[in-house]
């Protein structure tokens, strides 16, 4: 891809076509860490609905190892995403032009290590899985703090909870019936169409992305994660041979 559209991506003035784009990008990642992980470690990391309600769980039934690790994972999350509002604010204060670029950098970095050493986790080995698990939910939690914050809280990567609602109310307005006449002072329900499509596309990216990391984890492993981090890593580091090449 040209310097200049990967450089867009993560520059501080933003467009809905390089927000939506990235927003892709960053979905068909999600979705693949999420499905290839859960073949991996046999744990989805991408939203905390079901970490806390596994939290829930395990103190119900007494499995205190496994509340503190989910309790752990959570934190993890939490602490991704204040990392990635640490880095972007300081950077904008700082008035450097690519602000998103370094947590992407971030990002891409902890999935190699984790494409690196996971060869080498034992699947059932307790302190092997929790690390791989604790380290996978700081890196959506970076991941999703990052894209709300480009996207102004538009868009969400890691889980489809918050984006399936939204589609379902377009989709609601759009087979809305309007009976009265235009003329009669009452507002039209109208469906915001462009939404729409953006829902529906990040949804289709997550789906194709775990296709993709499911079938990268069951027949190559670990070293499927390599084409992610490349990927991010390319985006980061766009800025800087575009601004030596100006």
């Amino acid at each position: 891809m040209p310097l200049q559209y990967l450089t867009d991506l993560t520059a501080k003035p933003r467009t809905r076509r390089a927000d939506l784009h990235i927003g892709v990008i960053l979905t068909l990642v999600a979705g693949a860490l999420n499905a290839g992980g859960f073949l991996a470690i046999g744990q989805y990391t991408s939203h905390m609905t079901g970490m806390v309600s596994a939290l829930a769980d395990q103190l119900v039934l007494r499995n205190f190892e496994f509340a503190g690790i989910a309790a752990m994972s959570w934190l993890a999350f939490v602490s991704g995403a204040a990392t990635t509002a640490v880095i972007v604010n300081y950077l904008r204060r700082a008035n450097v032009s690519n602000v998103y670029a370094v947590p992407l950098l971030i990002e891409a970095t902890l999935i190699l290590v984790f494409g690196a050493f996971g060869g080498t986790l034992k699947k059932h080995e307790f302190v092997d899985v929790s690390f791989a698990v604790i380290v996978l939910c700081f890196t959506m939690g970076l991941q999703n703090a990052l894209i709300t914050k480009i996207s102004r809280a538009e868009i969400r990567t890691t889980h489809l909870t918050g984006l399936t609602t939204d589609m379902g109310i377009e989709l609601g307005k759009l087979l809305y019936w309007n009976r009265h006449r235009a003329d009669d002072g009452r507002v039209a329900v109208t469906a915001n169409r462009r939404k729409l499509r953006v829902h529906a596309t990040l949804i289709g990216s997550f789906l194709v992305g775990g296709i993709g990391g499911a079938l990268g984890f069951n027949y190559a492993g670990f070293i499927s994660t390599v084409p992610l981090a490349l990927a991010l890593a390319a985006i980061s580091i766009a800025p800087a041979f575009t601004r030596r090449r100006a």
